[in-house]
C-alpha cells in the first residue's frame, strides 16, 4: 500500500495504528466530498495549462466512477490506506496509471482534507437545520392539537402562573427555530475555500487559480491569506458544535419537562408505546428511555465542543497532526444530534396531554389579580401585590 507521503521506508504497524487512529473509518463519510473537490482541482489545473485535456478527462471519469463505487458500498477506506485521500488516489492511479498522480499538483493533503471536511460540514449544517425545523413543526402541531389544555407554569419548581400546552410547546418551538438559524449562520467560517493553501504556505512556482475552485465548489469566498487557513482549523468546527450544543440543550430541556409530566405523580401526559420501552423485572413498567437519552445527549455535544477547543487552544501557527483528533468528537456530536432530530418528531406526534390529571393551585392567578387591581383602581403595583398576598395569607 502506497500512502501519499511514502518515501520507500517501511512504517511500523504500531505507528500506523496510532497515527491513523479512526481516520480510515471516519473518512468514509468524506469520500464523496473529496471526489468533488478533486474534480474541481483537476479542472482548474487543466485550465491553467498544468494538465492535458486527455489526462483531465481520464481523471474526472475515474474519480466519478470511484466515488460511485464507494456510494454503492463496493469499497471502504482501510486502515493501511490511512485516510480517504490515499484510498482515492491509489485507486485512481491503479485505474488510469501515472496520470492519476497529476491531480495532486498544487495541493497538499492538508488543504485537500480541509476542503472535503468543509464541503461535508456545509451539508451537515443544512441537514441539521432542516431536522430542527421539523421538530419545531412537530411542536407547532402539538400546540394546534392540544393547545387549549391548561398547564401550570413553574418558577423555582413551584406553580407560579397559569399557562397552556400552546404556550409551552410554542416556546420550545420558537427556541428550536432560533437554533436552526444559528446552524445556518455557523457556515460563515465553513464557507471558505481552502484549496491552494496547500500545507499553509501556498504553492510556489505553480500558477493555480484558487478562485476557480471556489466557484466550482460554491464556496462563498477564498480563504486568504494562505497562512490563515491552518490557523482557522477547529474554529468552524467549534462554531458548529456550539450551535449543536445549544440545540441539544433545548431538546434536553424539552425532554426533561416531558419526563416530569410522565411521572405517576404528575400524570400530565401519556407517551406512545412504540416510543417507550419495558422493564426486565417489573411487568407494569413503560420507560421513557428515548426522552432520558435525549436529555443526556446534550452532554455529548458539549463534551465534543470542549474537546475540539482543547485540541486547538495552544497550537502554534501552521499545520499540526493534533488537528486530526478533531474528527472524532466532531462526527460523534453530529451523529448524536442527527439521531435525536430523527426520532423526536415521531415521539412528539404521539404525546397526549391528560387534562383530568392537571391541577392548578388555587393561588396561581395571584399575579393576575394584582394586575387587575392596578388596572381597575390605579393603585401602585406594590400596594396591589401586598393586598393580594394578605388575602392569600388569611385564606390559609
Amino acid at each position: 500500500m502506497t500512502r501519499l507521503w511514502d518515501k520507500g521506508v517501511p512504517l511500523d504497524a504500531r505507528v500506523l495504528a496510532y497515527t491513523a487512529g479512526d481516520d480510515h473509518a471516519l473518512d468514509d463519510r468524506l469520500v464523496r466530498y473529496d471526489v468533488e473537490a478533486s474534480v474541481a482541482h483537476a479542472q482548474m489545473l487543466a485550465a491553467q495549462g498544468l494538465m492535458t485535456a486527455a489526462d483531465l478527462a481520464a481523471i474526472v471519469a475515474a474519480l466519478n466512477q470511484i466515488g460511485a463505487e464507494h456510494a454503492r458500498g463496493e469499497w471502504r477506506v482501510a486502515l493501511d490506506e490511512e485516510d480517504c485521500q490515499t484510498a482515492i488516489e491509489n485507486r485512481l492511479t491503479a485505474r488510469i496509471g501515472a496520470a492519476g498522480g497529476r491531480v495532486h499538483a498544487g495541493r497538499s493533503r492538508n488543504d485537500q482534507v480541509l476542503a472535503a471536511l468543509r464541503l461535508y460540514l456545509r451539508d451537515v449544517a443544512a441537514d441539521l437545520e432542516r431536522g430542527a425545523l421539523t421538530v419545531a413543526e412537530a411542536l407547532a402541531a402539538l400546540a394546534a392539537r392540544e393547545g387549549g389544555v391548561k398547564l401550570p407554569g413553574y418558577t423555582h419548581m413551584q406553580q407560579a402562573m397559569p399557562s397552556t400546552v400552546a404556550l409551552w410547546a410554542e416556546g420550545f418551538a420558537a427556541e428550536i427555530r432560533d437554533d436552526a438559524q444559528g446552524l445556518r449562520q455557523s457556515t460563515r467560517r465553513i464557507d471558505k475555500n481552502p484549496l491552494g493553501s496547500a500545507a499553509g504556505y501556498g504553492t510556489p512556482n505553480l500558477p493555480i487559480d484558487r478562485e476557480a475552485t471556489r466557484r466550482s465548489l460554491r464556496f462563498a469566498q477564498t480563504h486568504e491569506p494562505v497562512t490563515a487557513v491552518q490557523l482557522s482549523r477547529g474554529k468552524a468546527e467549534a462554531q458548529l458544535l456550539f450551535e449543536i450544543t445549544l440545540l441539544t440543550q433545548d431538546l434536553g430541556r424539552l425532554a426533561a419537562d416531558l419526563l416530569l409530566f410522565y411521572t405517576q405523580e404528575f400524570g400530565f401526559v401519556s407517551l406512545p408505546d412504540e416510543f417507550t420501552t419495558g422493564s426486565s423485572i417489573m411487568p407494569q413498567k413503560r420507560n421513557p428511555d428515548v426522552f432520558e437519552l435525549m436529555r443526556g445527549r446534550s452532554a455529548v455535544a458539549q463534551a465534543a465542543l470542549n474537546e475540539v477547543l482543547g485540541v486547538t487552544q495552544k497550537l502554534g501557527s501552521g499545520y499540526h497532526r493534533d488537528l486530526q483528533l478533531i474528527k472524532v468528537p466532531l462526527f460523534r456530536a453530529i451523529d448524536s444530534c442527527a439521531q435525536t432530530l430523527d426520532v423526536l418528531p415521531g415521539a412528539l406526534a404521539g404525546v397526549r396531554f391528560r387534562p383530568a390529571n392537571i391541577r392548578l393551585d388555587p393561588s396561581i392567578d395571584a399575579a393576575a389579580r394584582a394586575n387587575a387591581l392596578v388596572a381597575a383602581d390605579g393603585i401602585p403595583f406594590r400596594e396591589a401585590y401586598r393586598r393580594v398576598a394578605a388575602e392569600l395569607r388569611e385564606k390559609k
